[in-house]
């Protein structure tokens, strides 16, 4: 059973790579379909304390961004088909983000100060859950839940998975 709502997991690690590897392995996932990533970042704390946040365009910002590019085109192909192009990406990537489900940055400079030096977190939004396909591809790394909106019942798998 699918978890249809979008929802936010975040997990952390006491490695700096481990984050980017568990995101290539959802990556995957969602190129099986069995989940559609909305927005992703990772988040890694090095030895020195130093922060990084590397945080994936979400689908919104590409799509808004395509359409309003495509509609500027069609649009301006009687006005000036270059700035009529660049005019609707530029405002079609406005609206993507307007719609925007991603991340709050206020919550990533949360878990980023809680972080051990030497650890990473991932932060995902995410729809349509296969949260046994979910818990399954996350056996092989060890973690730890940080939050999740997920069902409590889902949540625990996941937990379990990264142990």
């Amino acid at each position: 059973m699918a978890f249809g709502d979008t929802a936010l997991v975040v997990m952390t690690f006491d490695t700096e790579a481990e984050a980017g590897e568990v995101l290539m392995t959802i990556r995957d996932l969602s190129s099986a379909g069995a989940i559609h990533i909305d927005d992703s970042a990772v988040v890694t704390k090095d030895a020195d304390g130093k922060v990084e946040v590397k945080n994936q365009l979400d689908s919104g910002v590409k799509t808004g961004a395509v359409a309003g590019g495509f509609l500027g085109l069609l649009l301006g192909a009687f006005f000036f088909p270059i700035g009529g192009l660049l005019l609707g990406a530029g405002g079609g990537a406005l609206i993507g983000k307007w719609m925007d489900k991603g991340v709050d940055k206020g919550f990533v400079e949360d878990v980023s100060n809680s972080l051990k030096p030497g650890g990473s977190a991932l932060f995902i939004t995410a729809d349509g859950i296969d949260p046994a396909s979910l818990a399954t591809a996350l056996e092989p790394y060890k973690g730890t839940l940080f939050h999740t909106s997920l069902p409590e019942d889902f949540a625990d798998s996941i937990r379990r998975a990264l142990l």
